[in-house]
């Protein structure tokens, strides 16, 4: 009998067991099938299921209900075709693009579950679609297919069971990693019937979305195996230069880590869509209350008046006839009638058309080719379509560094070598270093054979002193070719590195450069060319590197002699040097100061002597630790601490991690245009404060840069507020010393803005905090402190930062602050912070593409989110912002005639316009032109609006679009209404046409109303257009066309009520005279309006369209402030010790040192080992000089 099921059971899943080619066994778990399903709908549910989402949405809901209403007909003068049509209209457009993008999720998982794998069942190989695959199913992969599930690698075609694989799918990285299997399982090779006969059983952790981590064992035979992650090949992976593979299915369908990482990205609402949610519950309030006082109106005629005219009023027969209370009940009814008839002042486009708008945006942001970064051929992606206009309302950016305000690119610059520094240019007449320019010769380098072309160097001392033979240089350099896990290989006939990190990489090219050439490694020695002698050591151990020890070392033997050899951040070796070495430990530090001033990425070198009896017996310790199944990390960070101890400093290296291009010209405009910029890294201090001022986030003329760097809770709450103080009274002190608001279009100050608020004060202040100090920082208890005096600043940078500190330090801004967010960066240590920020954009960068995956915008280039905030940003929160007003505006026009009218028809809900306009007034007649002015309207060029980056400042203070400014919209519409109602009644109240024929009737009036009503709003949007386009004539003279034939269309064609009457209007010169009347006395006001604020209070916008109109030649340019900073000058502010950036993974060191990794250099051709055919890859212009090696981190 089947035991209880876990997944039958409420508890979860604590451990997962699995019997390989046991389907019985492992059928009794229910463990979830390979088949994956992220579609929502089917055929059969899409209709209620679509439908019961969008009646979620209170707008839609609201009026469904109307509808109904509507279909009453005691209640309704309408015909519920009114308000079907745009909502059927509404719906339709929504499920059409549900429908699209469930179509495209259905396509996607179709693909997926019916890709073919072979799985072996019953010792045959079967060829199955990856829904078929169950968990403990043996299958078997072949070279550049995906990894169908979550499996134990078992058996490959490599030596000593190595496989390589692609991650690109999992985390944006496209460098090839190396798993290997148990040497156990390695002996099954391809013999199906061995796999076939396999009965391994693995327990394993639950499924988890940890992608770095894997925990279990397999039992085989008696004997228990550790697994670990480096046995495990993820659903999502690619198989690359290996032949085959079999694996064993661990975690299948949505167990897999690809899809438990795949959950719902936290839902994004921009501060528009907020507001707007609450201006559309005051309209509704509105909307009550104009029924309410309707219905009191209603209910007090009937009663005086209505009642003695029933023999031609009659009432209906569910009304009582005694007068007081049938009135009241007739009131009653009434109140629904009205909420039907003015529902209108509730647009329901509104939500379409804003959507139409913010996905055509998305569009121009994609197409903007002054985005397109041409080197790696990428385009700037809006990646989400709902939150464009919240880019022009951006209030603080959170950025990265490396990677992102810088390259990530790593060159070789300066270094420090027994107390003696190397790579300045010294000019012999004075004595002081000159700027290395594109005249300054480099070093040559051409008698080394295997010198890079790339590689500059330009102090010739260094090359002198190896030639000479200097012990402490050759020693330098010789430990820069051993110490690292980096992979040569050869390529056409070119030896060339594959690094972990870009640092480690540049250190090593470095050694290549100066005669120390690493050439090849096999998983027990090492071998240099130094100085065109070759140099083979034995590798005992490598101790790698990680986060936690920021240092790596190597183990070495040659001639009998073991050595350890160090390199680390100098932090972490000066803590470990032997005693003894003041001089060179001061002069190294003075050298560290002086590359930090620079901006240059350290890192300290040492060494150690080791006697054999000492270190056989760590080995021995060493290896207990390595295979302990408790607190391995642990005991082996224990393990490292005691023989890491007493070490010789040899010197420092200095590494430039070059800016990118137009990063300080980006910072400095983005400043200017009131953004406050914080960058999270984690780097060290004195690194990030010299990166600061490289960029011109941090400047000479700031007032004071703060320095929070304390190490317990009471000094930092101290710092904090001893500097909450200083900023105090240095802003009291400057509070006279102000700057007038000036703009400038003389020929001399060309392009220069020069704008600043009349009274502003020029203090600025920036503050550097230390990831110590950020911990207690942000603690519940001084959270408020830290950002009150953050909040002082114009620029904040945090030092030494974990990726949750990013994420909270965000969070902590947007919840006291209430301001906009947009977090920048370029690797997996940024994805917390973007997807924690209202807006995340993510670079394109050297880390792979773990941050654009998680981002709502990608650009190639941080000098990008220049132009896509201060020009897209602001043209669609300024469009967004336009095409409200006017929307509320023509809405309020539109439907307070209604409420007009029923002054002159007893309040008995009486429609003054045709049933058919009313449906089509929003959808057809004013539709096309605002969203015009919603895609493509502009104020100032792209030119101008990053000339003055002022511009943007509108958006940070909600200017364009506010309660104050809907109100104002509404009352515009209150009295357009009231000019369109009244003037036209007066024209025709007891009008007669020229045959003496009245014309006083309701229908007549009506269409001469509606036709005025189109034209005013249409007049009305051209003085709102600033930026004429081909698209704008069509759509605004097109709609009053359209408003024609259709009103023909109707009426004659389709025999409306309203036939004959706005043609009958029309022929008679009244008609004309009154719209001629009404146009002047409504859009006179307007434009003497708008040009008192222009002529007499000018905007930055008004003043910069003024100068873009008389002068474009002189807008389209702008004076460029740089501040070029010599290292001198740097130095001589101030004297800060730079840090060292490893990558942020662990190395190859556990793979190099398993002791079986080399594949024979010459293969016996057709050897067969256990069903394993010896294969060349099809690559023949590759030849591997060596492979990484498994876990396993003894030799």
């Amino acid at each position: 009998m089947k035991s209880k099921s876990k997944y039958d059971s409420l508890e979860p899943e604590t451990e997962r067991h699995i019997i390989a080619n046991n389907p019985e066994f492992n059928a009794q778990f229910n463990y979830a099938k390979n088949y994956i399903k992220t579609s929502k709908y089917t055929l059969f549910n899409f209709v209620p299921y679509n439908l019961f989402e969008q009646f979620q949405r209170l707008a839609n809901f609201y009026f469904l209900c109307l509808l109904v209403l509507q279909l009453i007909p005691v209640i309704s003068s309408l015909s519920p075709i009114t308000t079907a049509v745009p909502l059927i209209g509404v719906l339709t457009v929504t499920a059409v693009k549900d429908a699209y993008d469930d179509f495209q999720r259905h396509r996607s998982d179709r693909q997926v579950n019916t890709r073919k794998t072979w799985v072996l069942k019953n010792g045959q190989l079967v060829q199955e679609p990856w829904s078929k695959v169950l968990v403990g199913d043996v299958i078997r992969m072949e070279n550049d297919e995906f990894v169908a599930a979550d499996i134990l690698l078992l058996s490959t075609s490599e030596p000593n069971g190595l496989c390589y694989i692609e991650t690109s799918e999992l985390d944006g990285e496209t460098n090839l990693k190396c798993k290997q299997c148990l040497t156990e399982t390695e002996e099954l090779g391809q013999n199906d019937n061995l796999i076939g006969a396999f009965q391994g059983e693995v327990r394993c952790e639950p499924p988890n979305n940890q992608l770095n981590k894997f925990e279990g064992t397999l039992t085989l035979e008696g004997n228990t195996h550790s697994l670990d992650n480096d046995k495990i090949l993820l659903r999502g992976c690619i198989l690359r230069n290996t032949q085959w593979c079999y694996g064993m299915v661990i975690f299948a369908g949505k167990d897999t880590k690809l899809m438990m990482n795949s959950g719902k990205t936290k839902f994004k609402r921009t501060s528009i869509d907020r507001l707007l949610n609450f201006i559309i519950l005051g309209i509704v309030f509105f909307l009550l209350s104009m029924c309410l006082f309707c219905t009191v109106a209603c209910g007090i005629w009937e009663t005086l008046i209505g009642q003695y005219f029933r023999d031609y009023l009659p009432w209906d027969t569910l009304i009582p006839s005694e007068p007081v209370s049938g009135a009241a009940v007739i009131g009653l009814l009434i109140f629904f009638s009205y909420a039907i008839v003015l529902n209108t002042v509730v647009p329901i486009s509104l939500y379409v058309s804003v959507e139409v708008i913010r996905l055509c945006q998305s569009f121009l942001i994609n197409w903007d080719d002054e985005m397109y970064y041409s080197p790696n051929k990428t385009h700037a992606k809006a990646r989400t379509t709902t939150l464009n206009e919240e880019l022009g309302q951006i209030e603080y950016i959170f950025s990265d560094k490396t990677g992102t305000l810088t390259q990530n690119i790593m060159a070789f610059n300066k270094c420090s070598i027994a107390g003696r520094s190397f790579g300045e240019v010294i000019d012999p007449r004075t004595g002081e270093p000159i700027e290395i320019t594109e005249l300054v010769q480099p070093v040559d380098m051409s008698d080394n054979p295997f010198h890079e072309a790339s590689f500059k160097f330009y102090d010739q001392s260094l090359m002198d002193a190896l030639e000479v033979g200097d012990e402490n240089c050759e020693a330098f350099f010789r430990l820069l070719s051993l110490c690292h896990t980096v992979m040569p290989e050869e390529k056409n006939g070119r030896l060339e590195y594959q690094a972990q990190s870009p640092d480690e990489g540049a250190l090593v090219s470095a050694a290549r450069n100066f005669g120390f050439v690493f050439k090849s490694r096999t998983p027990n020695s090492i071998t240099i060319s130094a100085k065109k002698i070759p140099e083979t050591y034995e590798l005992l151990c490598i101790l790698d590197f990680n986060n936690v020890r920021k240092r790596m070392s190597v183990i070495l033997k040659k001639d009998g002699r073991i050595r350890l050899y160090c390199k680390g951040a100098d932090s972490i070796i000066y803590e470990r040097l032997k005693s003894g070495q003041e001089s060179l430990k001061r002069h190294t530090q003075e050298h560290l100061d002086a590359f930090a001033g620079d901006g240059l990425r350290t890192l300290c070198l040492a060494y150690k002597d080791l006697e054999e009896d000492y270190f056989q017996d760590w080995k021995s310790r060493h290896h207990e630790a390595a295979v302990s199944l408790d607190n391995r990390d642990a005991k082996l960070d224990a393990i490292y601490e005691e023989i890491e101890k007493d070490l010789v400093l040899l010197g420092a290296t200095a590494i430039e991690d070059k800016l990118q291009d137009g990063v300080p010209q980006t910072i400095a405009n983005l400043a200017m245009a009131g953004i406050k910029i914080w960058v999270l890294t984690g780097d060290k201090q004195e690194t990030a404060i010299n990166i600061g001022y490289s960029c011109q986030l941090l400047t000479d003329e700031m007032v004071e840069v703060f320095v929070i760097d304390a190490q317990n809770a009471s000094e930092v709450e101290d710092q904090l507020q001893r500097t909450r103080e200083q900023i105090r009274n240095m802003s009291h002190s400057a509070h006279n010393q102000t700057s007038l608001s000036v703009v400038t279009f003389s020929e001399d100050a060309l392009g220069a803005d020069t704008l600043s608020e009349v009274g502003e004060v020029r203090a600025d202040y920036a503050l550097v905090i230390n990831g110590h100090s950020l911990v207690f920082a942000l603690n519940a208890k001084y959270e408020r402190l830290f950002l009150e005096v953050a909040s002082f600043c114009k620029a904040v940078i945090c030092c030494r930062v974990t990726p949750l500190q990013k994420a909270m330090v965000v969070d902590l801004v947007k919840r006291y602050k209430k301001a906009v967010t947009l977090a920048v960066g370029d690797g997996a240590n940024d994805v917390s912070m973007i997807k924690t920020a209202h807006i995340g954009v993510g670079i394109s960068g050297q880390e792979g593409l773990q941050a654009v995956l998680a981002s709502d915008y990608s650009v190639a280039q941080f000098k990008f989110l220049e132009r896509l905030l201060l020009v897209h940003g602001r043209w669609s929160y300024y469009r967004m912002c336009k095409f409200l007003r006017y929307f509320f505006y023509k809405n309020f026009a539109f439907t307070l005639c209604h409420f007009w009218f029923a002054f002159f028809v007893a309040f008995s809900a009486q429609t003054l316009f045709d049933p058919m306009f009313i449906s089509v007034y929003n959808l057809f007649y004013t539709s096309m032109p605002v969203l015009a002015l919603g895609i493509f309207e502009q104020d100032v060029s792209a030119k101008c609006s990053l000339a003055f980056p002022k511009l943007y400042t509108p958006g940070l203070k909600n200017a364009l679009f506010n309660k104050r400014e809907f109100f104002r919209s509404a009352v515009h519409g209150f009295v357009t209404s009231c000019v369109l109602f009244f003037i036209p009644f007066g024209a025709y109240y007891n009008a007669m046409d020229t045959e003496g024929r009245s014309m006083a009737d309701q229908q007549t009036f009506g269409s001469v109303v509606a036709t005025i009503l189109v034209i005013v709003v249409t007049m009305q949007i051209c003085l709102d257009t600033s930026y004429w386009t081909l698209f704008h004539h069509i759509t605004i003279w097109g709609s009053l066309i359209f408003y024609l034939l259709l009103q023909y269309a109707y009426n004659y064609l389709l025999q409306g009520e309203y036939v004959g009457a706005l043609a009958k209007a029309m022929g008679e010169p009244m008609f004309y005279f009154t719209t001629l009347l009404t146009i002047v006395i409504l859009m006179l006001p307007v434009m003497a309006w708008r040009f008192y604020w222009v002529d007499v209070h000018p905007t930055l916008s008004d003043k910069v369209r003024f100068k873009q109109r008389h002068d474009a030649k002189m807008a389209s340019q702008r004076t460029e402030h740089r501040i070029a900073r010599t290292p001198s000058a740097r130095r001589s502010r101030r004297s800060i010790r730079s840090g060292y950036a490893f990558a942020h993974q662990e190395g190859f060191g556990r793979l190099i040192t398993s002791g079986k990794i080399m594949r024979p250099r010459n293969p016996r051709q057709g050897a067969v080992s256990n069903g394993r055919t010896s294969n060349f890859r099809a690559d023949q212009n590759r030849v591997p000089i060596v492979a990484p090696a498994p876990s396993t981190i003894e030799v």
